[in-house]
């Protein structure tokens, strides 16, 4: 259950990562990057952090395995996954590593990033 799924996360990044002070209504949206009969559920949360970014990727990272993800791709071939967690903004902080580009890199091309975005911070431009 996708939707059920999301909020298992949501619970948990509130949980391990920082209060979420806000967050999106649920948002369908085909798959970007590969081809598959499921659609997504998308979400975008807002937290209220004390951890550094790197520690909010690891955290992150380990919710998605405590709920059943597998590699996001296989031979560098995209693929369905149970849930998948991106870090889109750190506050003001921007990091381009191997391991973590803030801002997303992709984020202002794809509708299901930017709708649920604008629906809780209708100031954002972009």
């Amino acid at each position: 259950d996708k939707e059920n799924n999301i909020r298992r996360a949501v619970a948990l990044i509130n949980d391990k990562v920082g209060s979420v002070v806000k967050m999106s209504s649920l948002y369908r949206s085909e798959p970007v990057g590969f081809v598959s009969d499921n659609r997504f559920v998308n979400v975008v949360v807002e937290v209220c952090t004390k951890l550094p970014v790197y520690r909010v990727l690891k955290v992150t990272q380990k919710i998605e395995k405590a709920l059943g993800r597998t590699q996001k791709s296989k031979n560098g071939v995209y693929r369905d996954r149970i849930i998948d967690i991106d870090i889109i903004f750190y506050s003001n902080y921007s990091t381009r590593s191997s391991k973590l580009t803030v801002p997303h890199p992709h984020f202002r091309e794809r509708e299901f990033v930017m709708m649920p975005l604008l629906e809780i911070n209708p100031q954002y431009k972009h």
